[in-house]
């Protein structure tokens, strides 16, 4: 999930009108302090299964090899043995393509890496993921150090893992109209 920093986060905050002057309401703007602050930052890492809607996430400082090969090795530990084939859809970052990770997928036969093509990350479903996730985590919310991010991060994922169901590639049905109930209009015969 791109670099995460300790810093503040829009929300959504509710704004209150001003007294009433001469008959009139007056509007007032929604501000947000500057957040100048550089308190750390780091990567959070994530594995997520559609089927199930069960998420799995880690915070790293860096995003280098050796952090990308321990992440997979926790998510092999993370994925139950009876699961034949893993299919890893990744982007094509140079991490994700190093020979380290060739030697993991060597070691473990049922993994095989996707790679999605470039500027098509709408392929990918742990991106809309990410948004639910910086939803529940950060969204709103000042952090002032990188602890206090990946407790967030953790947190949000445990909810969501209580909370969890299947993930759907697509709108969510919330956004499309209803059909009105009864019998289809027949066209007029003149």
């Amino acid at each position: 999930m791109g670099p995460v920093s300790a810093k503040s986060y829009q929300g959504q905050q509710l704004v209150r009108a001003l007294p009433e002057r001469e008959g009139k309401v007056a509007a007032q703007r929604a501000k947000q302090e500057i957040d100048y602050g550089r308190r750390g930052k780091g990567y959070i890492f994530g594995a997520f299964q559609p089927a199930t809607g069960k998420a799995f996430t880690l915070p790293y400082d860096r995003r280098t090899i050796a952090n990308w090969v321990d992440f997979l090795e926790q998510v092999e530990h993370w994925i139950p043995a009876e699961v034949e084939m893993v299919y890893a859809i990744i982007d094509n970052l140079k991490a994700h393509r190093a020979t380290d990770v060739l030697l993991f997928s060597l070691a473990h036969p049922r993994w095989e890496f996707v790679f999605q093509p470039k500027y098509a990350a709408y392929l990918n479903l742990i991106e809309p993921w990410w948004k639910v996730l910086r939803s529940l985590a950060l969204k709103g919310r000042r952090f002032e150090t990188w602890a206090e991010v990946c407790k967030a991060i953790a947190e949000a994922t445990t909810y969501w893992n209580a909370h969890r169901h299947p993930f759907v590639w697509g709108r969510r049905r919330r956004h499309q109209p209803r059909r009105r109930p009864g019998i289809a209009l027949l066209a007029k015969v003149a």
